[in-house]
């Protein structure tokens, strides 16, 4: 890289940002760790981790020997902050950990705010409950996966309840079931809450199911084979008929995977496809000898980033909340091989192994995984070339300086004004951004139906915090360039009217009222200084502006039911004091139900686990006011 030159970046600003590096090298030390460099409004700007911190960070100040985008960082730069670490291997993990949480806009960034489902089963109970679990593993259950989307483990969860006919309800509905359910008419359980089955039977399916989900596939199908010819020998053929549909649905779970391979047991397949500054990872995920499915990322990376660096930065983000299997098989190496495998190690507790297969039933799965990426990548650009022309219209159509980056669209939904709730959805280049959808519960007060006393709070509650930010140049990205609302002229003045009295005059803001009948096509549209006006009924953006409003009417009446079934549930034991989650579920699982627990005695609360003499006495008064104590 030759000297700055003119027209690159002011002299004085890269002199700063290479004396506030050199100030921090002064007290560096040259052990492992990580470094993160700070911009003027301590936002962080890069992380990087070390072998060496002194040697690495002393690279930086030869300005003229960077990348143009290092440049940049450097220049931005006011301060270095630091952590020591016991190894490189440590640094790499603490490096990811830092990246993921402080989204700097130099480092290649991992867009993974998803949680994955897996298979939980209970240990604790007589007869143990399987079912999809999200989040933080709880106590007293046995996990599998993960998997890589809610259809994969449910089509697991499905075909396990035909092989091996466990329990899916929760322990409240368990408990208060007084004869089978639907689950066991379709010979999908096994009716264990009405002794339909005894412990010891259950408990072998138990095993078996385990055994399975353990990659012990052959066994059980010969098991369950042995187990179908012995009832026909005794004549039982009712018990042999269930065992050969338990049989039938083993061998659907079996062919469901689109890869299996029989080398593989536990691993996860990951390989990078690159193409016109962008890229595409694709990972599939091997559990016990079966595909739990396949996702594609797309990384937020320089163009000019190489695979072997993006590969690097996306294995240790994307196993800095999961554990690693014990293999990894790639379609490109990377430069840190040894390191990468020593720090996921540590986060696994045992060895993990990064391979690049070069032959052989490997090399077909990581190259059929390369495959999904390349085609993956390829819709992704169409659909952001496609992206891009519609909002090159919707500037031409509003009169805009340039494409809009982020377009905010409002709704709300309520029934008579109960369980009111707004909602924002927020869209751009790259389509719909579901990470930065907002939910508003209304809190009033609000004349029932009153949506433009709902829509004034919602965008006062929006804009007054979205202006706090700005002045404290906090997320500068989450302002948007236009705001969109479903409704006529009066909608459009009650927000108005919320916008300049905030102050707000750089947003563009336009109404889209439903045309004659509410027939799709025939909108009339409200914006600044221009009569209503009409698109062409095949008018590319129109569809656009439709599919932005209707995506937003969606999330709104979504929002608003889930709300309203919450508040359908809620049971009568939540109104009395000293009874909170813990003795609740205690008592909805002694007696089933909220009139269950109203209709016991006081002698079968106080003996119920979980509840003391003092709760039981209270639960009792509050069903019972007129009982004296005695």
């Amino acid at each position: 890289m030759g000297p700055l030159m003119d027209g690159d970046m002011p002299a004085v600003v890269a002199v700063k940002g290479v004396a506030a590096i050199q100030q921090a090298l002064q007290t560096m030390p040259l052990a492992p760790g990580v470094y993160r460099m700070i911009g003027e409004r301590g936002e962080v700007l890069y992380v990087g981790k070390a072998r060496i911190l002194k040697r690495r960070v002393t690279s930086y100040t030869q300005f003229g020997k960077l990348p143009e985008r290092l440049r940049r960082m450097v220049s931005e730069t006011v301060t270095m902050e630091i952590v020591t670490t016991h190894t490189e291997a440590e640094a790499l993990l603490l490096e990811a950990n830092y990246i993921k949480r402080m989204k700097p806009r130099f480092n290649i960034l991992l867009r993974d705010d998803k949680s994955y489902p897996w298979i939980m089963m209970t240990d604790a109970d007589l007869f143990p409950q399987v079912t999809k679990h999200r989040g933080r593993p709880a106590k007293g259950a046995s996990y599998w996966g993960p998997f890589a989307s809610a259809w994969a483990v449910n089509q697991t969860l499905n075909l396990i309840q035909r092989v091996f006919l466990l329990r899916s309800c929760s322990d409240s509905v368990f408990a208060s079931r007084t004869r089978p359910c639907l689950l066991f008419q379709i010979k999908r359980c096994s009716a264990p809450c009405v002794e339909r089955i005894g412990q010891e039977d259950y408990a072998h399916l138990v095993e078996q199911a385990r055994a399975f989900l353990s990659g012990q596939r052959t066994g059980i199908r010969d098991e369950l084979v042995r187990e179908m010819e012995a009832a026909a020998e005794s004549l039982e053929f009712e018990r042999a008929a269930t065992i050969r549909d338990r049989i039938r649905g083993f061998a659907s779970m079996q062919d469901s995977s689109v890869i299996n391979p029989a080398s593989l047991e536990d691993a996860d397949v990951v390989a990078i496809r690159q193409a016109a500054g962008h890229c595409c990872i694709q990972v599939f995920f091997i559990r016990g000898g079966g595909n739990n499915g396949n996702r594609a990322f797309f990384p937020a990376h320089a163009k000019d980033e190489d695979a072997a660096d993006i590969l690097t930065a996306f294995l240790a983000q994307f196993y800095d909340d999961k554990p690693p299997p014990p293999q990894i098989l790639l379609n490109h190496e990377i430069a840190e091989s040894e390191l990468v495998a020593d720090a996921l190690s540590i986060r696994r507790g045992k060895k993990v192994e990064i391979l690049v297969p070069k032959r052989g039933e490997k090399k077909a799965v990581v190259d059929h995984a390369e495959t999904n990426a390349r085609e993956a990548l390829e819709r992704k650009l169409a659909e952001s070339t496609a992206q891009a022309r519609l909002l090159d219209g919707m500037a031409d159509l509003f009169g805009l300086d340039t494409p809009p980056k982020r377009i905010e669209i409002y709704d709300n939904s309520h029934i008579m004004g109960s369980n009111a709730y707004g909602v924002m959805v927020v869209a751009g280049p790259e389509g719909f951004e579901r990470r930065a959808y907002r939910k508003f519960s209304i809190r009033g007060p609000v004349t029932p139906g009153d949506d433009f006393a709902m829509m004034r709070e919602v965008l006062e509650r929006r804009f007054s915090r979205a202006l706090r930010d700005r002045q404290e140049q906090v997320n500068p990205g989450d302002w948007p360039d236009v705001v969109l609302i479903d409704g006529g002229a009066g909608q459009y003045s009650a927000v108005r009217a919320v916008l300049d009295g905030l102050g707000v005059t750089d947003v563009t803001l336009v109404a889209i009222a439903k045309g004659p009948d509410r027939d799709a096509g025939r909108e009339w549209f409200h914006v600044a200084d221009r009569p209503p006006f009409q698109l062409p009924p095949r008018d590319p953006v129109l569809y656009y502006l439709q599919r932005l409003r209707d995506e937003a009417h969606r999330f709104a009446i979504t929002t608003h039911r889930a709300g309203r079934s919450k508040a359908l549930v809620k049971s009568e034991l939540d109104e009395i004091p000293g009874v909170g989650a813990a003795r609740k579920r205690a008592l909805l699982n002694q007696f089933g139900s909220a009139r269950g627990v109203k209709q016991a005695g006081l002698a079968e609360l106080e003996a119920t686990s979980g509840i003391n003499r003092e709760t039981a006495r209270i639960v009792y008064g509050h069903f019972h006011p007129g009982w004296s104590g005695e």
